[in-house]
């Protein structure tokens, strides 16, 4: 559930007090999660004496000490029937899961929607039917508090929106007003804004709850592009020379996305979640355990998946690699018979370089080469954005077109990522703020096409390198006499002069902004 900090009050002392409660019903410390197993409040363990390892297991120490479980372990449990259970759930000890210790689930309803989940360790014969019934007494002051929180987050989540798209003028002028007024005096103070982008969901529901997010105030979907979403997320920060909150922020939340990706693709195996379709138990009968434990890295191996997934098909690959190692033998060649009619009237230093001869046919060896990627966005990549600090919420509107550059930025330039800030985006401040058809520049246009990706990439790693050859041709892995040959063919197809400031740099920002 997408839940923004409560504005009226602080609800984690109540939290607390009752989880408090409910662990002196049952005589052992309990834990409250949110119903995306965010952790709440934990009952505090008996400090007397050294703690017995054996009191805790890996999941639940892992929710502790992380605030939060895996997508695995939430299936993992979910798979219990809890999200219907009206009445408290036994649920067995599973070693080989990692689950030491068995459980009873208590949960938490508002209204009939199940909002949380009160964990009790507990092995058998565990706490008695009265205790267990005397602990659900407990749960719809929970469950009030989570709707009364929720409702609030969804205020915060609305006048965010509203600021973060009002046009200039009173429209903008109203919604700050009724942030400040939900906000209050955490409204004061610096502030900076967080995009990430593009959010793998277009449910708000997967959203992670501010609350699990240090130092976060509110967060709201928007827009990204024509069908993709993005979460812009208000970050209170203390000093302006420190955005570590910031950094953590978008972490954690780059983390969530990634369990997003992982909950929503197709699962072929049982390895992480046990069987599909199993315990389906309510009401407080204990069902069997699943068979196979979750994978306490589960993402490691979606990753991998996906890495091999969105490689090229082999025949394809083969016939691209084919067609660059011609393009290397057709240069080298090209460069062997033409630089003999060439003239040496350029400096050393610059494309056309002096000196050139029929050795240039040694470029079709391309020892060490890179391969260019291709320009614009990776497909699949989810990243972060971070603006400037700002002081009040006056200035939200800027931070978040700087928070949303940054990330564009970040999706265009890999090396920026997966976290860019907006003060080291370079040329990107610039370029963000420019139509979607400034990169169709026509004396751009034909080195972008397919078939001269390499040229391009040669252009703009020589740009980046302030036009300095020794720099460009080791930063390539090729020889320096198949760099001008390339550069020449940039300056046949472009018709710019490299040897031109004003041509180089219109070169330069087209590319360079072709990525975005």
């Amino acid at each position: 559930m997408m839940e923004n900090a409560r504005v009226t009050s602080d609800p984690k002392g109540e939290y607390q007090e009752l989880v408090d409660e409910i662990s002196e019903l049952l005589g052992a410390p309990a834990t409250l999660e949110n119903r995306d197993f965010e952790l709440i409040a934990f009952g505090a363990y008996d400090s007397e004496g050294e703690l017995d390892a054996s009191a805790l297991d890996p999941v639940r120490a892992r929710s502790i000490l992380t605030r939060r479980s895996t997508s695995a372990v939430r299936t993992w449990f979910e798979g219990f029937g809890i999200a219907r259970a009206t009445a408290p759930v036994r649920i067995p000890p599973t070693p080989e899961a990692g689950v030491y210790r068995g459980r009873v689930c208590l949960p938490v309803r508002h209204r009939g929607v199940v909002l949380g989940y009160v964990w009790l360790l507990a092995d058998d014969p565990g706490p008695t039917d009265r205790q267990l019934s005397a602990a659900m007494e407990v749960t719809p002051r929970i469950g009030a508090l989570l709707a009364d929180e929720a409702q609030a987050g969804a205020d915060l989540s609305r006048e965010l929106r509203a600021v973060l798209t009002a046009e200039s003028g009173w429209q903008r002028d109203m919604a700050l007003a009724e942030l400040h007024t939900e906000l209050g005096a955490r409204g004061e103070g610096l502030h900076t804004m967080v995009c990430v982008a593009p959010w793998p969901s277009s449910d708000p529901d997967d959203a992670p709850s501010v609350r699990t997010i240090p130092s976060a105030t509110a967060v709201c979907a928007l827009p990204w592009g024509p069908t993709a979403q993005s979460l812009a997320l208000l970050v209170r920060l203390r000093s302006p020379e420190v955005l570590t909150p910031a950094t953590t922020a978008a972490a954690r939340l780059l983390e969530r996305a990634e369990g997003v990706r992982g909950s929503a693709r197709p699962q072929s195996s049982t390895a992480e979640h046990g069987p599909a379709g199993a315990h389906q138990q309510t009401g407080g009968v204990q069902g069997r355990g699943p068979t196979q434990p979750p994978n306490p890295n589960p993402g490691q191996g979606q990753a991998q998946g996906r890495d091999t997934g969105s490689e090229q098909q082999p025949g394809r690959a083969g016939e691209a690699e084919a067609a660059r190692a011609a393009e290397g033998t057709a240069e080298g060649t090209a460069e062997g018979t033409a630089e003999g009619t060439r003239g040496a009237g350029r400096t050393a230093g610059g494309p056309g370089a002096a000196g050139r001869t029929a050795e240039g046919a040694a470029g079709a060896g391309r020892a060490g080469g890179q391969t260019p990627e291709p320009y614009g966005p990776r497909p699949g990549r989810v990243v972060a954005g971070i603006a400037v600090p700002h002081s009040g919420l006056a200035d939200l509107g800027t931070a978040w077109q700087e928070a949303s550059a940054a990330a564009r930025a970040a999706l265009a330039e890999p090396r920026l990522g997966p976290v860019a800030h907006w003060s080291s985006i370079g040329p990107y401040r610039l370029l963000t703020t420019l139509p979607p058809t400034a990169s169709h520049d026509p004396a751009v246009r034909p080195l972008l096409a397919p078939a001269h990706r390499e040229l391009a990439h040669t252009a703009e790693v020589f740009l980046d390198c302030a036009g300095q050859a020794g720099r460009t041709a080791a930063e390539l892995g090729i020889h320096r006499q198949t760099l001008y040959y390339r550069l020449s063919r940039v300056e046949q197809l472009t018709g710019l002069d490299l040897d031109d400031g004003e041509d180089r740099l219109l070169l330069h920002m087209g590319l360079k902004a072709r990525r975005l």
